[in-house]
């Protein structure tokens, strides 16, 4: 058989026609000849054959009765019935009883005749494809469950005891890692407070992927982003026509998530009218879906998270109170980074190490002075905005090498370090003097362009319009030049400190 051109059987009694036909059709197919029903048997028991092409006078019995018969013993070939007779009954006998695909009748046209077989090489492509996707799908409901699990082991075993939290051996964090693995086999409510970026989605991972949930699902939903009437359709489904728009059924999270946990980021921001249908799906443990009469029993732990303080917000009556004690049964609040100032250089080698893979580009390390910028930098985005920080610097940095500091955006290389701090505040006073002031902005500039300059003090000075003996007396003035060298042994991070479980 030719590997390339689909197989045809071409079967009629008059040798001429079949000739012909083979003549035509041999360039594009790998065609096989019969001219009895006999053989045309022989040849599909013992041969591959994808289209059967059959004159419907023949001897022993018509076409249309040998491709009823080949639709029983070979159901997958396509089958195409020669007639030089158009009767109507012969045509809807033959399309009902055999399965024809198409009817060609005598005398035929070269052209439309091998349009017509290659559209049914074609067909037979799609039904094999077809077929093996089905039985593709019944194997891989299996295969897919077992990923699946295999999945959740993972994420689980990432987030056990550290709870992949990364943070340094003396992290104010410990305690609240600690706190997290106490609360995670329990169901009960958390509300997890703090900053935007401090980390609160990945608090909430933690505490199902320790808990007696983490096989079921985990979902989250920002309250925030949504306006009330999608907000109800996301978490608790809504049927055909409930709304412009809604052509379909659609399962809302608390039902996807049943037996597992449901994440509720930034609860603060919903409407009181909200709150009100929340605290009872909260209280009773069941859904109602948008335009729908039945309610739904669901078995769900709710985690929830702010960056509000919701005692203002229940005392200022825009958070119902019923609605904040059934969510704050324990709550656990995220210090900001700049209140763990270090854990910012393990999370910054972790961030480096993904970004790397995320953005497939090889770069060196951190060097010392990037690492201090970082270090000395307040980081009111929290981790979000070091995560995006990190990966400005690997999309700029050239392929192998190393993270400078003049990598960093200007606010940070303005940071000013522990050191020199206090001397830089005191310039920048409020009860300063005008020539204090500008002596202060005038020493966070210049450590700016040295930073940049990675304290070569000659393009420093030239940059600045300086010469290099006024460059080095400013930096004695300032005292500049005690920060221009750093310890030997912080010249690049090689390792991540954790906690061990």
């Amino acid at each position: 058989m030719d590997d390339e051109n689909p197989s045809i059987l071409v079967i009629d009694d008059e040798a001429r026609s079949v000739e012909a036909l083979e003549r035509i059709l041999e360039e594009d197919f790998d065609v096989k000849t019969a001219t009895s029903i006999a053989r045309a048997e022989e040849i599909l028991e013992t041969e591959y054959v994808q289209i059967l092409l059959c004159d419907q006078c023949m001897p022993d019995m018509t076409g249309v009765e040998f491709l009823q018969k080949a639709r029983t013993q070979w159901p997958d070939l396509v089958r195409i019935i020669i007639s030089g007779y158009t009767d109507a009954e012969d045509i809807i006998r033959g399309i009902n009883e055999a399965g024809i695909y198409q009817y060609v009748t005598k005398p035929w046209q070269p052209e439309s005749l091998l349009l017509t077989l290659k559209n049914a090489a074609r067909l037979y492509d799609l039904q094999r494809n077809n077929e093996l996707l089905a039985i593709e799908l019944k194997m891989s409901s299996n295969r897919a469950e077992s990923v699946m699990t295999t999945r959740r082991q993972e994420l689980k075993e990432s987030y056990s005891y550290d709870d992949g939290i990364v943070r340094s051996e003396k992290s104010p964090m410990n305690e609240i890692c600690a706190k997290l693995a106490q609360l995670a086999p329990y169901d009960v409510y958390v509300l997890i407070t703090g900053e935007s970026g401090t980390g609160k989605e990945l608090a909430a991972r933690s505490l199902h992927y320790n808990s007696l949930r983490w096989n079921k699902p985990f979902v989250v939903e920002n309250c925030g982003a949504l306006p009330d009437e999608l907000l109800e359709s996301e978490l608790f489904g809504h049927k055909r026509g409930a709304f412009t728009g809604a052509v379909e059924d659609h399962i809302g999270l608390f039902e996807r998530a049943n037996g597992g946990t449901i994440f509720l980021d930034e609860i603060g921001e919903v409407s009181p009218a909200f709150q009100v249908k929340l605290l009872r799906v909260l209280q009773e443990g069941e859904i109602r879906p948008v335009g729908s009469s039945k309610t739904r029993t669901v078995d769900v732990r709710v985690i929830a998270a702010t960056n509000k303080d919701l005692e203002t917000e229940v005392r200022a009556g825009r958070f119902r109170q019923d609605l904040y004690y059934r969510l704050a049964g324990v709550t656990i609040h995220l210090p900001p980074l700049r209140e763990r100032k270090e854990d910012v250089v393990p999370i910054a080698e972790i961030l480096y190490q993904r970004a790397q893979k995320s953005l497939q580009k090889n770069v060196g390390a951190l060097e010392a002075e990037t690492i201090e910028c970082l270090k000395n930098y307040h980081w009111p985005g929290n981790v979000r905005e070091l995560m995006n920080e990190i990966q400005h610097m690997v999309v700029m940095a050239p392929e192998n090498a190393e993270l400078t500091a003049n990598l960093l955006s200007p606010r940070i290389l303005r940071a000013a370090p522990p050191e020199d701090d206090g001397v830089l505040e005191a310039f920048a006073s409020l009860d300063g003097t005008l020539k204090d002031r500008i002596e202060a902005l005038e020493a966070r500039i210049i450590k700016e362009t040295l930073i940049r300059h990675r304290w070569n003090k000659s393009q420093a000075a030239r940059e600045l319009g300086l010469s290099r003996v006024g460059l080095r007396s400013k930096l004695e003035r300032y005292s500049l030049d005690k920060i221009e060298s750093l310890p030997e042994t912080d010249q690049t991070i090689t390792k991540v400190v954790k906690k061990e479980g």
